[in-house]
């Protein structure tokens, strides 16, 4: 697991999508299978998340033309701003299919008679193979214990419902202060393959105990996850059903945050805390990965240029393989620098590699520099790898980040449905 990165002010905590007060969650084995193939383990594939009280709610999603259909069930579900729960599968993703959109209300429905609540009360998402009808019967079968089995404490069983690929769980919570109250935001992310997002992430719930508005609810997280899960790049594939979904019931007792003030920049701080840390743990479970990859690009004259330059460097499969083969071949950076869509001087970029192991320049001013292969390879060496590349003498930055590509990335999605 990688080492998450420590903020000021921000207490990192254990019980993820659980660790605000007033949410309960749990995950079970419903029996979902790929389409002729037998449930082989033993690992959850359905989940659900309730808060005691309503919530504000938020969300992205992806821009893929083809959407699944657990995305447009959930923005017709939260358009009024508001949800009480959270309810998800794994294994099929629930898109491409005609049936699709029934489905995807049906489990809404299950999940609402258990709970006593309406169906537009819940969020629903699926992730897995495409295109693939959804046996709605084991969900059906297995929502009453599910529902009935909820807790404080039932985060990892949740999290592990979400889980396709993916070889460790990811969570994290934090708590913090906003206007001398004690307030706790959490969350769970699914995603290790597919993954390329653009306004919108893999599957991401987040929960928190904070007072706020449905609108500066949104507004925080769109902010947010530009800077963070859309910066993620595993194979430049983007999924079909990606969503980010924020739930806030006020718990807290905190003034409602309802204007750009000091408690709405906490509370995005707070956001960025969290989605950020998730980004770096999808990064690093990319399928088949070994290392975590960060290039900080620095000195651009506008925000957009650096994220654009950033994530042209983590997306190059070239790149990619290259730092798997723990080899500094530089000339793949800076092909992809230089073929970023953005306006900057290439004969003013400089590269650097570091890691744990020690940092190298590689580049100057747009051409190489002397230096000690030897000396590189033991910076490569490590498992998270940092890519700085300077080009210009701006004020802004951003990072982005990926992993490298292995052999294994091709065995996994060789057989993916098998």
């Amino acid at each position: 697991m990688i080492k998450k990165i420590e903020f000021d002010g921000f207490k990192y905590i254990d019980g993820g999508v659980c660790a605000a007060q007033g949410f309960k969650a749990n995950g079970i084995q419903c029996g979902l299978a790929h389409a002729g193939a037998a449930v082989t383990n033993k690992k959850n594939d359905l989940a659900v998340i309730i808060a005691d009280k309503e919530c504000s709610a938020a969300a992205v999603y992806t821009s893929n033309k083809v959407k699944g259909a657990p995305v447009a069930v959930t923005k017709k579900n939260i358009a009024d701003g508001k949800a009480r729960g959270v309810v998800v599968n794994s294994v099929n993703a629930n898109t491409c299919n005609a049936d699709g959109p029934e489905k995807a209300q049906k489990m809404c429905e299950l999940a609402a008679k258990e709970f006593g609540l309406e169906p537009t009360d819940f969020i629903v998402a699926s992730t897995g193979v495409i295109g693939q009808p959804l046996p709605i019967e084991p969900i059906e079968k297995a929502m009453p214990e599910l529902c009935k089995g909820v807790n404080y404490d039932g985060n990892a069983a949740a999290v592990e419902a979400i889980m396709t690929t993916d070889t460790m769980p990811k969570e994290v919570a934090v708590e913090f202060e906003i206007g001398c109250k004690k307030c706790v935001m959490g969350g769970m992310l699914k995603g290790s393959g597919m993954i390329h997002p653009n306004m919108a992430t893999t599957l991401s719930f987040i929960t928190t105990d904070i007072a706020i508005a449905p609108e500066y609810l949104q507004r925080a997280l769109s902010d947010v996850v530009k800077k963070t899960l859309n910066m993620v790049s595993v194979d430049g594939d983007q999924s079909t059903n990606d969503m980010c979904c924020v739930m806030a019931n006020g718990m807290a007792e905190n003034a409602v945050i309802d204007s750009e003030n000091d408690d709405f920049d906490r509370f995005e701080n707070a956001l960025y805390v969290i989605m950020m840390n998730l980004a770096r743990m999808m990064a690093r479970d990319g399928e088949g990965a070994t290392k975590l990859i960060e290039c900080v690009c620095a000195g651009a004259d506008d925000i957009k240029t650096a994220q654009i330059v950033a994530k042209s460097v983590i997306t190059s499969s070239l790149f990619k393989a290259a730092i798997f083969g723990e080899d500094a071949n530089w000339g793949r950076i800076l092909c992809a620098v230089g073929y970023a869509d953005a306006e900057f001087d290439i004969n003013r970029v400089d590269v650097d590699l570091a890691s744990e192991a020690g940092r190298i320049a590689v580049c100057r001013n747009g051409a190489g520099v002397p230096f000690s292969e030897d000396e590189a390879k033991k910076i490569l060496m490590e498992e998270e790898i940092t890519v700085l590349v300077t080009i210009g003498d701006g004020e802004y930055s951003a990072a982005a980040w990926g992993c490298d590509l292995t052999y294994d990335y091709v065995k996994i999605n060789g057989d993916y449905r098998s």
